[in-house]
């Protein structure tokens, strides 16, 4: 009990000096299972969040928004491998993680189950959704486990990328015909509430909030990021022309931020309990894929152990 109450110490120590906790430091059990739920979380939300961005790279309106869209997928792809591999050093294996995510174990962001049903929902997600993306995780650039900082520098960068790429989409389609502008404004209404909704439960219901600030392992509140998003956001629609959809939205000269409307959520605890509108259909659609894909797993692992033998033999010979 004396030795563990020394390593608690040593940990907080280490926290309080603003230095990264290790693989192989010491840390409190809850610690490392609050970082496996968030990191996997994490990486489940990149993976997912392929399908609705990749159901429209062929149908993309030129080929330099094909290529640049296919980019983006591929991305999200290695932020995906960059998170499991960070999960995997608290001593989780890579199977186990997606086990929990095909078996409905795990969570991932709940903004991968609503539909993309125009191209304009392209800009949208690369505009609002990567941009949530980003407020949430510069601050993980911070993040007192070592492995996951240092995956979220590269992750971090990449995200702004996509972000200027959904914007940059709903600029042309916002200064082109009053169809296309329609078609932004419409791609607009639908996902700007379930991006607010992307920053997770308000303060007051969020039962690992605490922990996680207290460890470093989030560096500002559920509320606070999403204040963050609206006053920086506000200003973009503005430069757009279109119009946030929340007529409660009004700046608080007193706070010095935007107030805005309560979010609706019902939906939101429905979403993440997987009765959204696409919750069955993106597992259904990951698990196929990871069962279709067995045959590359099989193969690499055979050619694995067919080169480590070749080398052993050369070895002893």
């Amino acid at each position: 009990m004396e030795n563990t109450v020394q390593l608690e110490e040593q940990f907080n120590a280490k926290l309080d000096k603003g230095e990264f906790i290790e693989p192989k430091d010491w840390m409190p059990e809850k610690y490392r299972k609050t970082l496996i739920r968030q990191i996997s979380q994490h990486a489940h939300s990149e993976i997912i969040g392929m399908q609705p961005e990749g159901n429209w790279i062929t149908r993309a309106p030129s080929l330099r928004r094909k290529a640049v869209l296919l980019a983006k997928v591929q991305d999200e792809a290695g932020h995906g491998l960059y998170l499991y591999s960070a999960a995997e050093t608290m001593g989780i294996s890579r199977d186990e993680l997606l086990d929990q995510l095909h078996t409905g174990k795990a969570k991932y962001s709940s903004i991968f189950n609503y539909q993309t049903l125009t191209w304009a929902d392209m800009g949208a997600v690369g505009w609002l959704v990567d941009g949530a993306a980003i407020i949430n995780q510069v601050m993980l650039q911070r993040t007192s486990y070592g492995p996951y900082s240092r995956a979220m520098v590269r992750i971090c960068k990449e995200e702004s990328f996509h972000q200027r790429q959904g914007y940059e989409i709903m600029c042309a389609l916002a200064a082109g015909t009053p169809e296309q502008k329609a078609m932004a404004q419409d791609a607009l209404n639908r996902w700007w509430w379930p991006t607010l909704m992307m920053f997770g439960p308000k303060d007051s219901e969020s039962k690992n909030s605490t922990d996680s600030i207290r460890w470093k392992i989030k560096r500002e509140t559920n509320d606070e990021l999403r204040q963050k998003f609206i006053d920086r956001t506000v200003a973009q629609a503005e430069h757009l022309g279109l119009v946030i959809p929340d007529p409660e939205l009004k700046w608080n000269e007193e706070r010095g931020h935007y107030d805005s409307g309560e979010i609706n959520w019902e939906e939101f605890w429905n979403v993440v309990e997987g009765r959204g509108p696409c919750n069955h259909i993106r597992l259904k659609v990951r698990v196929a894929a990871h069962e279709n894909g067995a045959w590359v797993r099989e193969a690499a692992n055979a050619y694995a152990a067919k080169k480590a033998k070749r080398e052993a033999g050369s070895l002893v010979a």
